[in-house]
């Protein structure tokens, strides 16, 4: 998957929008960012800690760990050129799910 697929996908999802912190590309849901883009091939996702434990045993070549304490709190990054598109696909999906409002969550079925 290419970054303007990666960027399409994100917009698509409700409420997103881009914006930038630190001269880097994000995306978020209100002031919440969920997804940024501060490389080409990487995306870093916000995840709890328990996704990103469980993320990282399952695929340890294409994920690992912000490191320092932005990793300890979940902040993940994914090698996209690396992963499949379903990975990505749910990567996103729920770090969306993870910032977004419980009732854009509830309304747009992304329980």
């Amino acid at each position: 998957m290419l970054s303007d697929e990666i960027e399409k996908l994100a917009l698509s999802l409700p409420g997103t929008e881009e914006n930038a912190h630190f001269g880097t590309r994000d995306f978020r849901v209100g002031k919440r960012i969920f997804m940024s883009l501060p490389e080409a091939g990487r995306a870093v996702f916000k995840f709890t800690p328990d996704q990103q434990r469980m993320l990282l045993e399952m695929e340890p070549g294409v994920c690992a760990a912000v490191p320092g304490g932005w990793g300890d709190k979940g902040w993940t990054s994914l090698y996209f050129v690396e992963a499949d598109e379903d990975l990505i696909r749910q990567s996103m999906e729920t770090a969306w799910r993870n910032v977004a409002p419980k009732s854009l969550v509830k309304k747009n079925g992304h329980h």
